[in-house]
């Protein structure tokens, strides 16, 4: 499956920015799907993850209560609404898509495909 990410930017502090990681190539709603944020220095870290049917989402407790995860199967979609934006969020976002299974992933090694990243810049 080939994954491509968009929606980055540079945001104030407080701002609000949506990305999106279209799929193509295989079974989308078979994938779980997630996103991983990598800042310069740092080791690449989850963000949150949506299992295949959306019913199931987990996040990191560093963006639990101010982003969500959602998918549209029908678009090949996976979305990332991020509200209350602060400068320690700023990073390389990217997906990542796995066959699904009866256990989210939360490591990057959990993770078969990935997209080339979307830039997210918060200033403060």
């Amino acid at each position: 499956v080939q994954l491509q990410a968009s929606g980055g930017g540079l945001v104030q502090a407080g701002g609000s920015l949506r990305l999106s990681c279209a799929a193509s190539g295989r079974t989308f709603s078979n994938y779980d799907m997630g996103w991983f944020r990598q800042a310069p220095g740092k080791e690449r870290e989850f963000v949150a993850a949506i299992g295949w049917s959306a019913g199931n989402t987990y996040y990191a407790d560093s963006v639990k209560g101010r982003f969500t995860i959602s998918r549209d199967n029908a678009k090949n979609t996976v979305y990332l609404q991020m509200n209350s934006l602060k400068p320690e969020d700023t990073a390389v976002y990217y997906c990542a898509a796995r066959g699904s299974r009866v256990v989210i992933g939360f490591a990057t090694t959990d993770y078969n495909y990935w997209g080339q990243g979307t830039q997210v810049t918060v200033s403060s």
